[in-house]
Protein backbone atom coordinates (compact mmCIF):
# COMPACT_ATOMS: atom_id res chain seq x y z
CA UNK A 1 0.00 0.00 0.00
CA UNK A 2 3.23 2.36 0.68
CA UNK A 3 4.22 1.85 -2.30
CA UNK A 4 0.77 2.58 -4.00
CA UNK A 5 0.14 5.97 -1.88
CA UNK A 6 3.19 6.78 -3.50
CA UNK A 7 2.15 6.38 -7.30
CA UNK A 8 -1.09 8.02 -6.32
CA UNK A 9 0.10 11.17 -5.18
CA UNK A 10 2.92 11.81 -7.20
CA UNK A 11 0.31 11.45 -10.21
CA UNK A 12 -2.20 13.82 -8.53
CA UNK A 13 0.42 16.20 -7.52
CA UNK A 14 1.71 16.41 -11.05
CA UNK A 15 -1.57 17.67 -12.02
CA UNK A 16 -2.72 20.03 -9.53
CA UNK A 17 1.15 21.55 -9.45
CA UNK A 18 1.63 24.09 -6.83
CA UNK A 19 -1.75 23.61 -5.54
CA UNK A 20 -1.30 22.52 -1.30
CA UNK A 21 -4.81 21.73 -0.01
CA UNK A 22 -5.39 22.55 3.76
CA UNK A 23 -8.85 20.98 4.34
CA UNK A 24 -10.29 17.42 2.74
CA UNK A 25 -14.23 17.39 2.51
CA UNK A 26 -15.77 14.12 2.18
CA UNK A 27 -19.20 14.38 0.61
CA UNK A 28 -22.09 11.40 1.66
CA UNK A 29 -25.07 9.94 -0.28
CA UNK A 30 -26.83 13.53 -1.94
CA UNK A 31 -24.57 15.92 -0.55
CA UNK A 32 -22.65 16.23 -3.48
CA UNK A 33 -23.54 20.30 -4.39
CA UNK A 34 -21.33 21.70 -2.02
CA UNK A 35 -19.00 21.67 -5.22
CA UNK A 36 -20.98 24.39 -6.99
CA UNK A 37 -19.58 26.97 -4.03
CA UNK A 38 -15.99 25.80 -4.75
CA UNK A 39 -13.82 27.84 -7.19
CA UNK A 40 -12.49 24.87 -8.81
CA UNK A 41 -9.08 24.54 -9.88
CA UNK A 42 -8.77 21.21 -10.95
CA UNK A 43 -10.62 18.09 -11.06
CA UNK A 44 -9.57 14.54 -11.64
CA UNK A 45 -11.87 11.70 -12.31
CA UNK A 46 -11.32 8.53 -9.54
CA UNK A 47 -10.87 6.05 -12.59
CA UNK A 48 -8.15 8.14 -13.84
CA UNK A 49 -5.68 8.33 -10.90
CA UNK A 50 -3.64 5.27 -10.79
CA UNK A 51 -4.74 3.03 -7.59
CA UNK A 52 -7.48 5.05 -6.82
CA UNK A 53 -10.70 2.93 -5.82
CA UNK A 54 -14.06 4.07 -7.84
CA UNK A 55 -17.43 4.37 -7.03
CA UNK A 56 -19.47 1.89 -8.24
CA UNK A 57 -22.58 3.44 -7.67
CA UNK A 58 -24.68 5.79 -10.03
CA UNK A 59 -25.23 8.65 -7.46
CA UNK A 60 -21.85 9.00 -6.56
CA UNK A 61 -19.67 11.06 -9.16
CA UNK A 62 -16.72 10.12 -8.23
CA UNK A 63 -14.15 13.13 -8.35
CA UNK A 64 -11.47 14.96 -7.01
CA UNK A 65 -12.39 18.71 -6.89
CA UNK A 66 -10.04 21.10 -6.15
CA UNK A 67 -10.25 24.17 -5.05
CA UNK A 68 -10.94 27.43 -3.15
CA UNK A 69 -14.15 27.54 -0.63
CA UNK A 70 -14.67 30.56 2.40
CA UNK A 71 -11.29 31.38 1.91
CA UNK A 72 -9.34 27.67 2.51
CA UNK A 73 -7.53 25.45 -0.41
CA UNK A 74 -9.64 22.29 -0.64
CA UNK A 75 -9.69 19.08 -2.15
CA UNK A 76 -13.52 17.74 -1.79
CA UNK A 77 -14.31 14.03 -2.69
CA UNK A 78 -17.28 14.12 -4.49
CA UNK A 79 -18.37 10.14 -4.38
CA UNK A 80 -17.24 8.15 -1.44
CA UNK A 81 -16.48 4.51 -1.26
CA UNK A 82 -18.50 1.55 0.69
CA UNK A 83 -17.82 -1.57 2.17
CA UNK A 84 -21.24 -2.98 0.51
CA UNK A 85 -19.85 -2.28 -3.08
CA UNK A 86 -17.35 -4.89 -2.70
CA UNK A 87 -14.08 -2.84 -1.59
CA UNK A 88 -12.14 -4.60 1.43
CA UNK A 89 -11.45 -1.64 3.99
CA UNK A 90 -8.21 -0.76 3.35
CA UNK A 91 -9.13 0.48 -0.49
CA UNK A 92 -12.38 2.08 1.35
CA UNK A 93 -9.53 4.27 3.20
CA UNK A 94 -7.08 4.62 0.44
CA UNK A 95 -8.26 8.04 -0.42
CA UNK A 96 -8.18 9.57 2.85
CA UNK A 97 -4.55 8.34 3.45
CA UNK A 98 -3.83 9.95 -0.23
CA UNK A 99 -5.66 13.37 1.20
CA UNK A 100 -3.54 13.60 4.30
CA UNK A 101 0.07 12.95 1.92
CA UNK A 102 -1.18 15.81 -0.03
CA UNK A 103 -0.92 17.94 2.89
CA UNK A 104 -4.68 18.48 4.43
CA UNK A 105 -4.32 19.10 8.27
CA UNK A 106 -8.09 18.25 8.85
CA UNK A 107 -10.58 16.39 7.37
CA UNK A 108 -14.72 17.20 7.19
CA UNK A 109 -17.47 14.30 6.71
CA UNK A 110 -21.19 14.30 5.54
CA UNK A 111 -23.50 11.25 5.47
CA UNK A 112 -26.83 10.61 5.11
CA UNK A 113 -28.23 8.35 7.96
CA UNK A 114 -31.46 6.67 9.88
CA UNK A 115 -32.70 8.41 13.14
CA UNK A 116 -32.83 5.74 16.13
CA UNK A 117 -33.56 7.95 18.33
CA UNK A 118 -37.31 9.75 18.58
CA UNK A 119 -35.96 12.90 19.37
CA UNK A 120 -33.84 13.35 16.22
CA UNK A 121 -36.38 13.62 12.99
CA UNK A 122 -35.97 13.24 9.36
CA UNK A 123 -34.49 16.50 8.24
CA UNK A 124 -32.57 17.43 11.05
CA UNK A 125 -28.50 17.59 11.07
CA UNK A 126 -26.46 15.19 13.64
CA UNK A 127 -22.91 16.28 14.71
CA UNK A 128 -21.30 12.94 15.16
CA UNK A 129 -19.31 12.93 18.22
CA UNK A 130 -18.64 9.12 18.60
CA UNK A 131 -20.00 6.12 16.99
CA UNK A 132 -19.68 2.07 17.07
CA UNK A 133 -18.37 0.46 14.70
CA UNK A 134 -20.53 -2.92 13.74
CA UNK A 135 -18.66 -3.54 10.20
CA UNK A 136 -16.98 -7.23 10.41
CA UNK A 137 -13.27 -5.55 10.72
CA UNK A 138 -11.06 -2.11 11.46
CA UNK A 139 -9.35 -0.97 8.17
CA UNK A 140 -5.92 -0.80 10.28
CA UNK A 141 -5.90 -4.86 10.20
CA UNK A 142 -2.59 -6.40 9.24
CA UNK A 143 0.35 -4.84 9.17
CA UNK A 144 0.71 -1.37 10.38
CA UNK A 145 3.13 0.81 8.78
CA UNK A 146 4.73 2.97 11.35
CA UNK A 147 5.25 5.97 9.33
CA UNK A 148 1.53 6.11 8.38
CA UNK A 149 0.78 5.70 11.79
CA UNK A 150 0.81 4.14 15.67
CA UNK A 151 -0.30 0.17 16.04
CA UNK A 152 -2.40 1.20 18.74
CA UNK A 153 -4.42 4.50 17.52
CA UNK A 154 -6.29 6.54 20.77
CA UNK A 155 -9.75 6.96 19.71
CA UNK A 156 -11.21 8.87 23.03
CA UNK A 157 -11.79 12.05 20.94
CA UNK A 158 -12.44 9.99 17.38
CA UNK A 159 -14.27 13.53 16.00
CA UNK A 160 -13.09 16.70 17.23
CA UNK A 161 -14.90 18.60 20.32
CA UNK A 162 -13.57 22.13 18.87
CA UNK A 163 -14.77 21.77 15.87
CA UNK A 164 -18.22 20.34 16.73
CA UNK A 165 -18.76 23.37 19.49
CA UNK A 166 -17.86 25.85 16.51
CA UNK A 167 -20.43 23.72 14.66
CA UNK A 168 -22.67 23.82 17.54
CA UNK A 169 -22.48 27.94 17.77
CA UNK A 170 -23.03 28.57 14.05
CA UNK A 171 -26.10 26.21 14.05
CA UNK A 172 -27.57 28.34 16.90
CA UNK A 173 -27.10 31.77 15.13
CA UNK A 174 -28.04 30.72 12.04
CA UNK A 175 -31.71 28.98 13.68
CA UNK A 176 -30.61 25.66 12.54
CA UNK A 177 -32.17 22.29 14.65
CA UNK A 178 -29.23 20.72 15.07
CA UNK A 179 -28.31 17.30 17.84
CA UNK A 180 -24.80 15.91 18.65
CA UNK A 181 -25.21 12.12 18.58
CA UNK A 182 -23.32 8.50 18.06
CA UNK A 183 -23.06 6.98 14.85
CA UNK A 184 -23.66 3.41 14.65
CA UNK A 185 -22.08 1.73 11.41
CA UNK A 186 -22.99 -1.21 9.33
CA UNK A 187 -21.75 -3.39 6.41
CA UNK A 188 -25.32 -2.74 4.20
CA UNK A 189 -26.25 -2.46 1.62
CA UNK A 190 -29.71 -3.56 2.90
CA UNK A 191 -31.79 -0.99 5.77
CA UNK A 192 -31.96 -2.37 9.46
CA UNK A 193 -35.05 -4.41 10.18
CA UNK A 194 -37.14 -3.34 13.24
CA UNK A 195 -35.67 -5.08 15.81
CA UNK A 196 -32.33 -4.02 14.13
CA UNK A 197 -33.10 -0.82 15.20
CA UNK A 198 -34.02 -1.02 18.55
CA UNK A 199 -30.93 -2.95 19.11
CA UNK A 200 -28.64 -0.38 18.15
CA UNK A 201 -30.54 2.53 20.29
CA UNK A 202 -30.53 -0.05 23.01
CA UNK A 203 -26.66 -0.27 22.61
CA UNK A 204 -26.54 3.79 22.59
CA UNK A 205 -27.04 4.81 19.24
CA UNK A 206 -28.29 7.69 17.87
CA UNK A 207 -28.24 7.51 14.04
CA UNK A 208 -26.73 4.28 11.84
CA UNK A 209 -25.47 4.60 7.97
CA UNK A 210 -23.24 2.61 6.20
CA UNK A 211 -19.88 4.82 6.02
CA UNK A 212 -18.26 6.65 7.75
CA UNK A 213 -16.38 5.18 10.50
CA UNK A 214 -13.40 3.49 8.25
CA UNK A 215 -12.74 6.94 6.99
CA UNK A 216 -12.81 8.57 10.84
CA UNK A 217 -10.56 5.44 11.99
CA UNK A 218 -7.67 6.00 9.43
CA UNK A 219 -7.88 10.05 10.18
CA UNK A 220 -7.17 9.33 13.21
CA UNK A 221 -4.33 6.70 12.72
CA UNK A 222 -2.74 9.67 10.49
CA UNK A 223 -3.61 12.57 13.16
CA UNK A 224 -6.04 14.03 11.32
CA UNK A 225 -8.57 16.06 13.07
CA UNK A 226 -12.07 15.20 12.34
CA UNK A 227 -15.75 17.01 11.81
CA UNK A 228 -18.73 14.77 10.72
CA UNK A 229 -22.33 15.98 10.50
CA UNK A 230 -24.89 13.74 9.02
CA UNK A 231 -28.56 14.69 7.12
CA UNK A 232 -31.45 12.39 8.62
CA UNK A 233 -32.81 10.58 5.85
CA UNK A 234 -35.89 8.73 7.68
CA UNK A 235 -36.99 6.98 10.92
CA UNK A 236 -36.47 3.87 12.37
CA UNK A 237 -37.93 4.37 15.76
CA UNK A 238 -41.52 3.63 14.27
CA UNK A 239 -42.99 0.72 15.67
CA UNK A 240 -44.31 0.69 11.98
CA UNK A 241 -41.79 1.25 9.86
CA UNK A 242 -42.01 2.98 6.60
CA UNK A 243 -40.49 1.78 3.31
CA UNK A 244 -37.95 3.76 2.07
CA UNK A 245 -35.99 3.94 -0.99
CA UNK A 246 -32.57 5.40 -1.86
CA UNK A 247 -34.30 7.71 -4.28
CA UNK A 248 -36.51 9.07 -0.78
CA UNK A 249 -33.14 8.78 1.08
CA UNK A 250 -31.59 11.07 -1.86
CA UNK A 251 -34.49 13.75 -2.27
CA UNK A 252 -34.17 13.91 2.08
CA UNK A 253 -30.25 14.71 1.93
CA UNK A 254 -31.12 17.11 -1.15
CA UNK A 255 -33.79 19.05 0.85
CA UNK A 256 -31.49 19.17 3.62
CA UNK A 257 -28.22 20.19 1.74
CA UNK A 258 -28.52 23.98 2.15
CA UNK A 259 -28.17 23.57 5.92
CA UNK A 260 -25.14 21.69 6.20
CA UNK A 261 -23.23 23.35 3.57
CA UNK A 262 -23.80 26.64 5.43
CA UNK A 263 -22.41 24.82 8.40
CA UNK A 264 -19.61 23.55 6.71
CA UNK A 265 -18.71 27.13 5.04
CA UNK A 266 -19.12 28.98 7.92
CA UNK A 267 -16.96 26.43 9.92
CA UNK A 268 -14.19 26.96 7.16
CA UNK A 269 -14.09 30.43 7.47
CA UNK A 270 -13.50 30.49 11.05
CA UNK A 271 -9.92 31.75 11.91
CA UNK A 272 -7.09 28.55 12.96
Amino acid sequence: MYRSLGETVTYIEQRIGDFKPEVGIILGTGLGGLVKDIAVEHQLMYAHIPNFPVSTLEFHSGKLIFGTLSGKKVVAMQGRLHYYEGYNMQEITFPVRVLKLLGIQKLFVSNASGSLNPAIKKGDLVFIDDHISLLPESPLRGPNNDDLGPRFPDMSEPYNRDFIQKALNIAAESNIRVHKGVYVSTAGPNLETRAEYKYMRLIGGDIVGMSTVPEVIVANHMGLPVFAVSVVTDEGFHENLEVVSIEDIIEVAKTAEPKMTLILKELLALPE
